[in-house]
C-alpha cells in the first residue's frame, strides 16, 4: 500500500527564520518580516493563528511602507525577486487560464482537505483553519511541529525531521501516510479515488496565493472598528476568507476566493455579508445572496490586484459606508 510513499530526513520548513535572513542582509539586524505561509514553533495555544503579528515599525512586509515592502527589496536583490515571487510576497506573478483537470483535481482535493487533513490539526487542538502553503495548501505547524501539507499535487505529513511524501490516490493512501497523526475513517470512505494532476494542483496553489496575498492586504488596511478575523483556508467550502465589519451593528461579512463549486465551474472572488445584502446591481451573485467577481473578469484585467481589491474595498464601503 506504501509503495508510492519516500521518507526524508528534513527539518521543518521554517520559512520565517529563512525570510529573516534575506531580509536581514538588506536591512539591518534589528527588522522583522511578516509573510504569508505557516512556520513553526508548533500552534500551542490560542488564538491558533499560524503566524505572529510583528510588532515595531522595522517590518519588512507585503504592503505597507514602500521601503519596506518584500517588491522593493526584491528590487534591490535579483536572487530575491524569484523567491518573494514564489511565495506572494511582491513582486506577484499574473494568475493565467486553468488547465483542462482543474474542476476534477480541485473537488478531489477538497476531499482529501476536509477528511483528512484538516481533521489531523482538529484531533490535537480542536481547530479545522487551513492555510495556503508554498506549491499548496495545508495545516499551520501542530502538536510537536506536526504539519500536513499539498505540494505541487504530492501529500506531506511533516513530523519533526521526517518528511513523508507520496502520490495522492486514495483517502485510505493518504491516511496511511499521515501514520499516527492520521484520524479514523469513516465506514466505506477510505477507497475512494481522488485523482489529482500536478498543473491543476499547482494553479489551485497559484489562486490560494494569490487570495491570501489579496485578503491580509485587505485585512491590514482594515481598522480595529470592522473587527478583522485572520486569513484562513477553511475545508468545508474549500475556499480563502476573511471577516470584516461590526457584527453588532449588522455590516460583517466574509470576504473570500473560492475554488469554483456546484454553481461555478470556475474560481471567484465574493463578498458574503452576514446580515441583509445591499441594494444594487453589484450584490446579485449567483447562488448565495452577495457578491461576485468571476474569474473571466480577474484574470483578463491588466492589473488583477488593483481589480481584486477595488472589487473588495467597493463592496465593504457598501456595507460599512
Amino acid at each position: 500500500m506504501l509503495e508510492a510513499i519516500g521518507v526524508e530526513s528534513v527539518p521543518p520548513r521554517d520559512a520565517r527564520s529563512e525570510a529573516e535572513l534575506r531580509a536581514r542582509a538588506l536591512r539591518g539586524d534589528d527588522c522583522e518580516v511578516q509573510i504569508l505561509e505557516p512556520a513553526p514553533p508548533a500552534v500551542s495555544e490560542p488564538p491558533w493563528f499560524a503566524d505572529a503579528e510583528p510588532e515595531g515599525g522595522r517590518i519588512v512586509r507585503p504592503y505597507g511602507p514602500l521601503e519596506w515592502q518584500w517588491q522593493t527589496l526584491a528590487a534591490e536583490d535579483a536572487t530575491l525577486q524569484a523567491w518573494c515571487e514564489e511565495r506572494w510576497l511582491g513582486p506577484y506573478r499574473r494568475l493565467g487560464a486553468l488547465p483542462l483537470q482543474f474542476s476534477t483535481t480541485r473537488e478531489a482535493l477538497h476531499v482529501l482537505a476536509e477528511r483528512v487533513i484538516s481533521p489531523a490539526r482538529e484531533r490535537a487542538n480542536t481547530k479545522i483553519g487551513l492555510r495556503w502553503t508554498l506549491g499548496g495548501f495545508g495545516t499551520p505547524f501542530f502538536a510537536g511541529d506536526a504539519q500536513v501539507r499539498v505540494e505541487h499535487g504530492e501529500l506531506i505529513a511533516q513530523e519533526g525531521a521526517d518528511a513523508r511524501r507520496g502520490a495522492i490516490t486514495t483517502l485510505a493512501e493518504a491516511r496511511a501516510l499521515l501514520g499516527p497523526i492520521a484520524t479514523p475513517s469513516s465506514d466505506g470512505e477510505n477507497e475512494a479515488s481522488l485523482v489529482v494532476d500536478g498543473n491543476a494542483a499547482t494553479a489551485l496553489a497559484d489562486l490560494y496565493g494569490f487570495a491570501t496575498s489579496i485578503l491580509e492586504e485587505l485585512r491590514h488596511d482594515a481598522t480595529e472598528e470592522l473587527e478583522p478575523s485572520r486569513v484562513q483556508l477553511w475545508p468545508e467550502h474549500f475556499d480563502v476568507s476573511v471577516e470584516l465589519g461590526g457584527e453588532a451593528a449588522g455590516k460583517r461579512a466574509g470576504y473570500g476566493v473560492s475554488p469554483g463549486d456546484e454553481a461555478h465551474p470556475e474560481p471567484y472572488l465574493y463578498v458574503a455579508p452576514w446580515s441583509a445584502v445591499p441594494p444594487g446591481k453589484r450584490w446579485r451573485a449567483t447562488g448565495f445572496a452577495g457578491a461576485e467577481l468571476d474569474y473571466t473578469q480577474l484574470v483578463d484585467a491588466p492589473d488583477q490586484r488593483a481589480v481584486a481589491l477595488e472589487f473588495f474595498r467597493g463592496c465593504l464601503g457598501d456595507l460599512v459606508g
